[in-house]
């Protein structure tokens, strides 16, 4: 890139800091920074209320993919309407790209389960959990309804707010179930995070409502038990387990949960999409009725890391690291064709 327009992005950038403003919003701390966006808290001086804007960097805005995906998630906020679902407000003339959403006061699920959580981890107590996890399914049901696949549901992207309510937060890769797919650009922006991707997602395709109630199932196991579903020394190690085993039963982790609620992980954990709950509403039910659960019989499938033993391990471990490497590879070349 030239010197020059290195300058001139960096100058862009410096107009933005906290104090200033843009259009009517007075910017007025900067809450999150990442490669694409920075999110700011605001204050719109025609309503006095205060909301988070999005700003996109200049280099995003340059690239057709990532504006496109910005635009999208502008989109699909515009569109819900669920308490719930966090506001994105209606576009309006504006001096330059950036996103209007709701101010939502409250606390991370992530920080929750880090500064709450009992049981030497991110436990939480099993009525709050299932508390919280009914309300993120009625939300997610709701987006589902409308088309609406969020591809990134973790505790970092839930708010909790009074009484254990929540709101999901970022729609940044959340597609529109009749959109067209957008071009391939990387493996972290498509694919979600390492702890809570569904294994359809992992091999590359592009998932639907079901892999949203797989990381939903990933995010309640780690409430439950204080630990991710998968653990492994890597990323790619962790979602290649995913690939071919089952999680350690989570009633071996926390004695309280009742073999109705280990069965209700196990059907949203589900490897194969067609074995796993079809809906958020049919999950919320199982949970509000555990006595209408039945338990399967018989063992399931351990982890990998519980059938091999330490030396084995690592070299299955890095022979699975390929797998992921191979199909991304494939999908960049694909991309540049």
């Amino acid at each position: 890139m030239k010197e020059s327009q290195l300058n001139m992005q960096s100058e862009l950038m410096k107009t933005l800091d906290p104090g200033d403003t843009l259009d009517h919003y007075q910017l007025e701390a900067t809450i999150a920074h990442s490669g694409m966006s920075t999110l700011y808290r605001a204050t719109d001086l025609n309503s006095g209320k205060l909301v988070a804007l999005k700003v996109p960097h200049p280099e995003m805005e340059a690239d057709p993919v990532l504006l496109e995906r910005f635009n999208r998630e502008q989109e699909i906020g515009q569109e819900l309407d669920h308490p719930g679902v966090v506001k994105t407000y209606n576009s309006e003339h504006r001096s330059r790209l950036y996103m209007v959403i709701e101010w939502v006061d409250g606390r991370l699920l992530r920080s929750i389960m880090n500064e709450e959580g009992a049981g030497g981890g991110r436990r939480l107590p099993i009525e709050r959990a299932v508390k919280i996890m009914l309300r993120l399914c009625d939300a997610l049901d709701y987006m589902h309804k409308h088309g609406v696949v969020h591809r990134d549901m973790k505790p970092e992207n839930v708010m909790v707010i009074d009484d254990d309510h929540i709101k999901l937060l970022d729609f940044g890769i959340a597609m529109k179930e009749d959109a067209r797919r957008l071009t391939f650009a990387g493996p972290s922006p498509l694919l979600g995070t390492p702890d809570y991707i569904a294994p359809e997602q992992v091999k590359g395709q592009r998932g639907d409502q079901r892999s949203d109630i797989y990381a939903l199932g990933a995010m309640f196991y780690e409430m439950l038990t204080g630990q991710p579903p998968f653990t492994g020394p890597s990323p790619l190690a962790i979602m290649n387990e995913r690939l071919i085993a089952d999680p350690p039963p989570a009633r071996k982790l926390n004695p309280e949960i009742t073999p109705q609620m280990q069965e209700v992980l196990f059907r949203a954990l589900e490897r194969d999409p067609r074995h796993r709950y079809a809906t958020a509403h049919e999950m919320a039910w199982d949970l509000e009725h555990p006595e209408s659960v039945g338990v399967e019989e018989g063992v399931r499938r351990p982890s990998l890391h519980q059938r091999l033993p330490g030396g084995r391990k690592m070299m299955m471990y890095a022979l699975l690291a390929l797998v992921p490497i191979l199909i991304f590879g494939l999908m960049i070349a694909l991309a540049k064709r």
